[in-house]
């Protein structure tokens, strides 16, 4: 029995010191997308729900909301430690939760609860995961991220599993509004799992609990002056709207293709439900075996332009042959690349800045910049239609931009590792 653990122990990478912030990071993640993926099924159901042409209006409320709520968590940033805010947050989603909860058992406005619970879900959704990467580049060095942020990605996989299936297998004996109670359970777990990984965290790192009890300080709207005089973050602003770019014109083409070539609801939900399988089972094999070893070896560039590289290759094909066999393919290809080996690295891309721009600048981007550039794509693809260009030819005109994209990784794989050897040598005061 010893025998067999100390081989499994010897596939989780990481010291001895680093193990106990690494499981934590790994149940943090994991309960975090267990709860969103409760809710992603009844997401879908309320867009029904609230009538499938009011969609285009319930993506502009999203867009929306996320310019209000940004300067808000700002400011809460701003005011309050690390140690505090993070499960400020995640109490108040799960507060929002039970709400929903009590309007939709009394059946109050349901088609109008229905709306705002798809904005609810989809603003939770960015916000969530962004504070949880926040922490994560907070605690982590740019050399850690390296080794760990895979294996720490593999448990927001494993959770994405684990989330519908709890929701098909409850769903009719208790109803799918009662599922909002199990999303509340897993967000209190996420707040569990915060407290805990404060404390490993405190043994990671020395200063790391004065760091955590510090206020980051600054104004509510520092994240946009932050973003602008900061080349560096300009480019990794600029790399997560060239990752909209690329996601927003490939799922269209999917869309149309599929729409075109499969016939019927069922089938149609069946070769999704099949994408979202293969993409999971492939994620989770690469990050618990391979994302570490990896970016340790051909660096945070390479790793980032793995997934621009996947849209040349796919978006070349697709504008040979625009086909079903081929967008099923590189959906999966560039979701796989995406979630297993380019976030990461990404995500380390935010080591390497100062803390008030981790939790702020970073926020921006990953949560405004993202959705607004969603919505900006879709409307570009759109009036690409309406001039007359076919799918092929949509495809060809995407094909340079995804080109300079992946020099754009390159470029701020190196501006990274400049930076970190720079901390290394001298880091910063107070770290």
């Amino acid at each position: 029995m010893n025998a067999v653990w100390h081989r499994l122990a010897r596939l989780v990478p990481g010291t001895a010191q680093e193990r106990g912030a690494l499981w934590w990071s790994f149940a943090y993640f994991f309960v975090l997308l267990a709860g969103y993926y409760v809710l992603r099924p009844l997401r879908d159901e309320m867009a029904i729900s609230g009538g499938v042409r009011n969609l285009p209006w319930m993506f502009t409320a999203t867009f929306a909301t996320l310019l209000v709520a940004q300067p808000l968590y700002g400011a809460l940033v701003a005011r309050l430690p690390r140690a505090r805010f993070i499960p400020v947050v995640y109490h108040f989603f799960a507060a929002n939760l039970a709400l929903f909860w009590l309007l939709l058992t009394l059946d109050w406005g349901t088609v109008m609860v229905a709306r705002v619970f798809f904005v609810w879900v989809s603003v939770f959704n960015l916000f969530a995961v962004a504070v949880f990467w926040s922490f994560m580049a907070d605690i982590f060095t740019g050399e850690q991220g390296k080794r760990l942020f895979g294996f720490i990605g593999a448990g927001g996989t494993a959770g994405a599993l684990l989330g519908p299936v709890i929701t098909f297998v409850l769903s009719v004996p208790l109803g799918p509004v009662n599922l909002l109670i199990a999303a509340v359970i897993f967000l209190e777990a996420a707040v569990f799992c915060v407290y805990r990984l404060e404390g490993a965290a405190a043994k990671l790192r020395r200063g790391e609990t004065p760091k955590a009890k510090r206020r980051i300080g600054g104004g509510a709207f520092a994240a946009l002056p932050e973003l602008a005089r900061s080349p560096y973050l300009l480019g990794v602003a600029c790399w997560v709207s060239l990752m909209s770019f690329g996601g927003t014109i490939l799922y269209f083409e999917q869309a149309n293709i599929v729409a075109s070539a499969v016939q019927g609801a069922g089938a149609q939900t069946r070769i999704f439900a099949g994408i979202d399988l293969a993409v999971s089972l492939l994620t989770l094999a690469t990050q618990f075996f391979a994302t570490g070893k990896l970016i340790e070896r051909f660096g945070v560039g390479a790793a980032a332009a793995a997934l621009p590289a996947v849209y040349v290759a796919g978006f070349a094909v697709l504008a040979a042959a625009p086909g079903l066999a081929a967008v099923v393919t590189i959906q999966v290809a560039q979701r796989w690349m995406n979630f297993a080996i380019s976030n990461p690295a990404r995500q380390i891309f935010y080591t390497v800045v100062g803390r008030e721009e981790k939790y702020k600048a970073k926020n921006l981007i990953d949560v405004v910049v993202f959705r607004g550039s969603d919505a900006l794509y879709g409307w570009a693809f759109d009036s690409l239609q309406v001039l007359g260009l076919k799918l092929g030819a949509i495809a060809l005109c995407a094909l340079p931009v995804a080109l300079g994209w992946t020099v754009l990784s390159a470029t701020l794989g190196r501006t990274q590792e400049r930076r970190a050897a720079a901390e290394a040598s001298f880091p910063a005061a107070g770290d």
